[in-house]
């Protein structure tokens, strides 16, 4: 597929400043050849991009000096990036109408007449699928479960009963949406399981990871707000709520019945304790335990700093000392004073 800048610039806005060339691909600014196309986010770059052998770019008005080469201005090259490489690779789409013979639909199913269903698909009683929805290869959608327009379900995803997706979602493969939560009560001996008699409700415009798992709430709903982005490998348990535009990187897990803000990110293989309220628009490092609510906005990090393991070792054991060496710095300072004032 070969696009033109000025093809670019019609559908993507921009200026386009140079000659008007054909670029086949995006690729990275230090790898790009005469015919492809690359992106610098910023003046930090500037030598990197005099060296490219980029046929055109994607840049801030103060680069276009330095480009010395046809360039596309606007105001965020890497925003313009992304809409450039769904250009170049559109997402996939329903055939309206195609229903492979082996999936499987309940008779008083709502299937819209635009849907595609592939291969060993499974759609339950009562469930609906919206307009140009696609069900990849072995996806299951089960008893009473919504779909909204424009979905996309790659292979051997799960939405357990009554759960409810909003429309253009995009679910990777294995994602797993309205699992029972993780609920027992112990009963002197064993544990008695609870019926977990929520649902799990994404909101327009969610995209949700490979083998992620949003648990279906306890009594209420868990609830993951419109334009929610779920990397790989997440679990969300039971009663939990995610706020509009927030990110999560992969390995991260919630557990029950926390809230989480509004356009947070939450940095990979972090790890939030159950109960708790993050607000809007924090920022949690990769690793960090999240034990206690966090009420304002901001970066917060609870990792220890990388040493050498001798080192590490060291300084655990200087942490442990912590509580001691505070006692004995308060009884210097004690004595110090009762020192003061018998000289004064």
């Amino acid at each position: 597929m070969a696009l033109t800048l000025s093809d670019i610039v019609a559908q993507l806005g921009g200026e386009l400043h140079g000659a008007d060339l054909s670029v086949t691909r995006l690729a990275p600014l230090e790898d790009a050849q005469a015919d492809e196309i690359a992106f610098v986010t910023g003046s930090k770059f500037a030598d990197a991009l005099r060296a490219s052998a980029a046929g055109a770019v994607i840049i801030k008005a103060d680069l276009l000096d330095t480009a010395a080469r046809p360039a596309i201005v606007c105001a965020d090259p890497y925003v313009y990036f992304a809409r450039l490489a769904a250009l170049f690779h559109p997402a996939p789409r329903a055939s309206a109408g195609l229903v492979h013979p082996s999936a499987v639909v309940a008779a008083n199913a709502q299937v819209a007449a635009s849907a595609e269903l592939r291969e060993f698909v499974s759609v339950g009683a009562g469930a609906v699928i919206g307009e140009r929805v696609l069900l990849m290869a072995g996806v299951v959608v089960e008893a009473g479960a919504v779909i909204g327009d424009d979905c996309v379900l790659h292979p051997r995803v799960v939405v357990h009963h009554r759960c409810v997706l909003g429309a253009r979602c995009i679910l990777h493969a294995g994602a797993v949406i309205g699992s029972d939560g993780f609920g027992n009560a112990w009963a002197g001996d064993h544990w008695e399981k609870i019926p977990q008699i929520g649902r799990a409700v994404l909101g327009d415009d969610v995209e949700i990871g490979a083998n992620t798992t949003i648990d279906r709430g306890a009594l209420a709903d868990t609830v993951i707000a419109h334009g929610v982005r779920l990397d790989n490998l997440i679990h969300i348990a039971h009663n939990c709520r995610v706020g509009a535009h927030t990110a999560m990187a992969a390995c991260v897990g919630v557990a029950g019945s926390t809230h989480i803000g509004a356009n947070c990110m939450i940095g990979g293989a972090a790890m939030i304790s159950g109960h708790l309220k993050i607000g809007d628009r924090v920022h949690v490092s990769g690793g960090t335990l999240v034990a206690k609510n966090i009420d304002k906005p901001g970066q917060y990090t609870a990792v220890y700093p990388l040493a050498t393991h001798k080192e590490w070792l060291s300084n655990a054991a200087y942490v442990r000392q912590l509580g001691k060496l505070a006692a004995r710095i308060k009884q210097l300072e004690q004595a110090g004073l009762a020192q003061s004032k018998e000289q004064a």
